[in-house]
């Protein structure tokens, strides 16, 4: 579709002086809220807060290897805004993406020069802007009445926004996030703590019931005796530093404590089974988590194996894909930056860098040449 607009601006500066871009239209916000998502899943729920950890300290710790090594994009990843790290921006960035489905970078550019810092943008306050394609055209950050737009040049398809996002099959714009997927099993476990948060606050057992027998069979009190029997067990008998303190009961009057049945009691297995799913939605086996009752690996250097190579690894590998196409090839006279994750760095995968090295060190019809290139390892230059 741009493709005259691209031969129009081959041109030295002209492309700039003799198209007038209309702005974009309105900005499409999301549906979901991703302030719930973070308020609910995040802030109140411990398997949920636990798994966007370590999927974002995890990802982040991968190094990200830029080529060739002295390329501004190195620099900049290394160092990305006076506030924060590499490290602190990526971490960041992969917790927007677990909480919200969606993660946006900005790149801070001085009179349009080359990136000169990276900034991460909270989800909740992005929209995206929709062009009449359907494809996005800007987006616009909204922060209490301030508003700003960031729109794409439409001649080079340049952005200064990095949007991120996790695969949703009925959304054009914005990503399905793993807690908006185990919403129900979070609301499960968050339901189970308050529970047992109830349960102690009263005694930290079971309630019974008072029956009052009075003189001559009468089965009423009075309101009067009524209201004040009330206020008495709630002020001496009612919470966690009551728990144990003897009832002082008065004629007529009998405890009868009423006790759990196994039904009550199978809660705890489906705070358990919702702590599971929760897991399972982010892609951490729950044998990490602490979680009981999961076997599926025989031991915890599996089960941390498997949760490097298949949550992990990949969302880190997306992003480098993603910074690549994005920020590349900006800087003019220094080429384009391949961006790729160093696993060689992540210690989580020493076992099976010594399997590798294992095989091909007893493959006996192999050159020494050959065994250094399928373990990766350049060839020594040869000294004349």
């Amino acid at each position: 579709m741009f493709d005259w607009l691209k031969r129009l601006g081959a041109g030295r500066g002209v492309e700039r002086k003799l198209l007038a871009w209309h702005a974009p239209g309105r900005p499409v916000w999301s549906s979901r809220d991703a302030g719930v998502f973070a308020r609910e899943g995040y802030a109140r729920n411990a398997i949920a807060y636990r798994c966007v950890r370590l999927i974002a300290e995890a990802a982040a710790s991968a190094p990200l290897q830029v080529g060739p090594a002295a390329h501004p994009f190195a620099r900049l990843l290394a160092r990305p805004n006076p506030e924060q790290t590499g490290v602190e921006l990526l971490e960041s960035f992969y917790g927007h993406l677990q909480v919200s489905g969606n993660a946006f970078l900005e790149a801070a550019m001085i009179d349009g020069d080359a990136p000169s810092e990276l900034y991460v943008l909270r989800p909740d306050r992005m929209s995206v802007i929709p062009g009449a394609d359907g494809w996005p055209v800007g987006w616009e950050h909204r922060v209490g009445a301030s508003v700003r737009r960031f729109e794409r040049d439409p001649v080079s398809g340049d952005a200064p926004i990095l949007h991120l996002k996790l695969f949703h099959p009925s959304d054009d714009w914005y990503g399905l996030s793993p807690m908006e997927a185990a919403a129900y099993s979070i609301d499960i476990h968050n339901a189970g703590g308050a529970w047992n948060k109830a349960l102690i606050d009263n005694a930290a057992r079971p309630s019974g019931a008072l029956v009052f027998t009075g003189a001559g069979g009468a089965d009423r009190m009075s309101e009067e005796q009524f209201q004040r029997l009330k206020q008495e067990l709630e002020s001496a008998h009612v919470g966690a530093e009551n728990a144990g303190r003897p009832l002082l009961l008065e004629g007529g009057l009998e405890w009868r404590p009423m006790s759990l049945s196994p039904a009550d009691m199978d809660f705890i297995e489906a705070r358990h089974a919702a702590a599971r799913d929760i897991a399972l939605a982010f892609g951490v086996p729950p044998m990490l988590l602490g979680i009981p009752g999961d076997n599926t690996y025989s031991n915890y250097r599996e089960a941390n194996l498997a949760f490097w190579r298949h949550t992990a690894l990949p969302l880190a590998m997306k992003a480098a894909r993603g910074l690549e196409a994005w920020l590349g090839d900006r800087w003019r006279g220094a080429g384009p930056a391949a961006i790729s994750v160093d696993m060689e760095a992540v210690p989580a995968l020493a076992i099976e860098r010594e399997a590798l090295w294992s095989r091909i060190a007893g493959a006996d019809f192999l050159t020494e040449g050959e065994k250094r290139r399928l373990a990766g390892i350049e060839e020594p230059e040869r000294t004349q």
